[in-house]
């Protein structure tokens, strides 16, 4: 009997030994491959998900987005919503900067407008305060204005939405002094999404981060060629 439960000890301790010998030679294992595939360190935790509105942005009336997709021009990349309460929104770097041409910018949006009918066009820089704001219909400009320092371009008369929100705005070479247009400017660009939300509709709504309503947007780069046809 004495035999016997010596054995069993003796078995049941040898058992125990296998395992953590075991364990160790898998943390062992463990530990050398980190070593030679280290993973990335986050440093900070993910930030959450939060609504994002772009810095230029396009508001067309349009039934489908498939006729604003064919409309723009070749070998730029945009992004366009799905149609939103009669919207549909174009992002992307192939939106001109009127910052840097203003009449390149006016040209693209008349060309959009002679296709499209009702365009409507925002930008906000943050950091330089530039920004601006425009409506046209049928290739005509209804409303328009931008600055850069300096207003660049000013058009037509000041719309309700714009005197209710108090944007200002003056004429060319009217700042008064650079440093209180710049104030002007920083004002305004608080207010701009106001205005496009009175207008149209804010973009910041497709990035909804609630859960619960998440718009896709569709991804077009490069479009493809289309045979290019003179307005009228």
């Amino acid at each position: 009997m004495t035999l016997t439960l010596l054995v069993t000890h003796f078995m049941a301790l040898g058992v125990a030994l296998m395992v953590f010998g075991w364990v160790m030679l898998l943390q062992r294992r463990k530990q050398t491959a980190e070593k030679l595939h280290p993973r990335p360190r986050e440093f900070f935790p993910p930030p959450m998900a939060t609504a994002v509105r772009p810095a230029t942005w396009l508001a067309v009336r349009s039934l489908d987005p498939k006729i604003v997709r064919a409309v723009l021009p070749d070998k730029r990349e945009f992004f366009i919503s799905p149609r939103l309460n009669g919207w549909v929104i174009v992002t992307g770097p192939g939106l001109p900067d009127p910052g840097d041409d203003v009449d390149g910018c006016f040209r693209f949006l008349v060309f959009l407008s002679r296709k499209l009918g009702h365009v409507q066009f925002f930008h906000i820089e943050k950091f330089s305060a530039c920004h601006a704001w425009a409506r046209l219909d049928e290739g005509c400009v209804t409303r328009a204005y931008a600055w850069a320092g300096e207003t660049i371009w000013i058009q037509g008369e000041a719309t309700l939405a714009e005197r209710g929100l108090g944007l200002k705005y003056s004429g060319y070479g009217e700042d008064a002094g650079f440093m209180a247009a710049k104030k002007n400017a920083l004002a305004n660009i608080e207010k701009i999404p106001l205005l496009a939300m009175r207008w149209s509709v804010d973009p910041k709504i497709l990035h909804r981060a609630d859960g619960i309503t998440r718009r896709v947007i569709t991804t077009v780069l490069r479009l493809p060629e289309q045979k290019k046809t003179r307005s009228n």
